[in-house]
């Protein structure tokens, strides 16, 4: 009995972490210019799909939304215009250090 109650508490106390890790939910970026292919590219604990002039991630931890994930995007796509979440987004000055390494285009 005590071995199932302790894996109930276990498995409540995990799903209450997962949930607050993928707090922010949804992370875009518009691009300066749109990438030649569909492509999916990892950045601050987010999976990015990038299609046209947007990469989007559906489930991003909210580590995701910081001008070192930006710039890792960046450096795979090109330069940012924007990029956010539901909660919070880059100012000038954050996707001006995102856009500082970010590939030629």
């Amino acid at each position: 009995m005590k071995l199932r109650t302790l894996a109930a508490v276990a498995a409540l106390s995990v799903s209450m972490f997962a949930g607050a890790a993928l707090a922010d939910g949804r992370v875009a970026a518009a691009l300066e210019a749109p990438v030649a292919a569909k492509t999916k590219i990892v950045a601050g604990g987010a999976v990015f799909v990038c299609d046209g002039a947007e990469c989007v991630s559906a489930y991003a931890p909210s580590r995701a939304i910081t001008a070192a994930a930006c710039k890792a995007l960046a450096k795979e796509v090109g330069r940012v215009s924007a990029f956010g979440g539901e909660s919070k987004s880059l100012d000038a000055d954050d996707l001006a250090r995102c856009n500082a390494s970010a590939k030629a285009g």
